[in-house]
């Protein structure tokens, strides 16, 4: 008894769709290469799976870039045009935005404001000034901020400069009560300066 048919419909559970397409690319693969042996056919075919993995046979006996060029002179299409239009598309307005921010950024530097309006010429001073405002905020902060790290760095100083101070004393008074009790033991002695 064969097989039965199937219904084509896409198969809406993620996993038998990919154990599917597997199992077709592996018979569709295998009859491109059977009808370019037994043939003697030029054979491309392409495929992408739906994650994007590429799939790919063509005859031994040319390449791809072959059938393609075949196909365009006997179709009498070009696959290269949209592409390349689009591309140059993209190309010019790419160039006109650079050509514009270039004019932006000479008229914010002073130059070329002959063909502003009035209302350009307002509405880039008023730029001109909040710009100038954040710079001026950023220094000040720039500086406060290396304001404070130089008066913790003086403190800091300050703090070790006492402590080495009071040490100091310390050892300058302690050094002066040995050497008068020493001079108090020479008096006691009566009269001979001997030290112990």
């Amino acid at each position: 008894m064969g097989r039965g048919k199937i219904e084509i419909k896409r198969i809406e559970n993620p996993t038998n769709r990919q154990v599917t397409y597997s199992k077709r690319r592996a018979g569709i693969t295998k009859k491109a290469r059977e009808l370019a042996v037994l043939c003697d056919a030029q054979v491309s075919l392409i495929m992408f799976s739906t994650t994007g993995k590429l799939s790919e046979y063509c005859s031994p006996s040319t390449s791809p870039k072959e059938i393609y060029d075949r196909y365009q002179r006997v179709s009498d299409t070009n696959l290269w045009d949209t592409h390349y239009e689009r591309m140059q598309s993209e190309l010019s307005s790419l160039k006109e935005e650079n050509n514009r921010l270039q004019k932006l950024i000479r008229q914010k530097m002073g130059e070329e404001l002959n063909e502003l309006r009035w209302k350009d010429l307002r509405d880039l001073e008023q730029n001109l000034e909040e710009w100038v405002k954040r710079i001026r905020d950023k220094k000040n902060q720039l500086l406060t901020n290396q304001t404070d790290t130089c008066r913790k760095r003086i403190n800091k100083l300050e703090a070790e400069n006492n402590t080495i101070r009071l040490q100091m004393e310390a050892e300058i008074c302690n050094y002066s009560h040995i050497c008068s009790r020493k001079t108090a033991k020479t008096f006691v002695l009566g009269g001979f300066h001997q030290r112990t």
